[in-house]
């Protein structure tokens, strides 16, 4: 099945960067950061249309699964990340044939943090959007960390997340 990771995260280069390049190169997904793109926020009136919210939705529907990845920031998705899920709107309003290819997607999620935990509030935000646009959910991995991710403490939890991956059927 072939994959695109969307990252949303504040710190280029951080964990989260990390562990979306870990996971793209395992199971040979191709990866988008957020901060390589214009996106404005959500405006009912459409006036961001110009923005790259739009072409990047083009590339990323050409892909059997999506996996979100987001550092966990106050209990939330990074700001990128919050405001890339809002712009799905878009699709649901002026851009109707493409929300209706959501629906033939699998969806996973990506998220580092320093909770030993991620707080079940961060996945249900994205389980409840997949839910909404009709997208199969995949699960979610979460590797909690420091200043520095140490990619060997989780490479357990990261092999067996790959494997899963490898093993689920695309939506039907």
């Amino acid at each position: 099945m072939n994959t695109a990771i969307i990252l949303g995260s504040a710190r280029n280069q951080g964990n989260t960067h990390r562990l979306a390049q870990r996971v793209a190169h395992d199971i040979q997904a191709t990866l988008f950061n957020l901060a390589d793109y214009d996106i404005t926020p959500y405006d009912y009136a459409h006036h961001n249309r110009g923005d790259d919210f739009l072409p990047l939705m083009k590339q990323v529907l050409r892909f059997d699964r999506i996996v979100l990845a987001s550092p966990v920031y106050w209990y939330s998705p990074s700001s990128s990340m919050k405001v890339f899920l809002d712009r799905l709107s878009d699709l649901m309003t002026i851009e109707k044939d493409m929300g209706r290819q959501m629906r033939k997607k699998s969806a996973a999620l990506l998220a580092t943090g320093c909770d030993l935990t991620a707080p079940p509030c961060f996945e249900d935000i994205f389980q409840r959007t997949y839910s909404y646009l009709g997208i199969a959910y995949q699960g979610f991995l979460y590797c909690p960390c420091d200043d520095d991710i140490d990619m060997h403490s989780h490479a357990a939890a990261i092999d067996d997340f790959v494997a899963k991956m490898a093993t689920v059927e695309v939506a039907a």
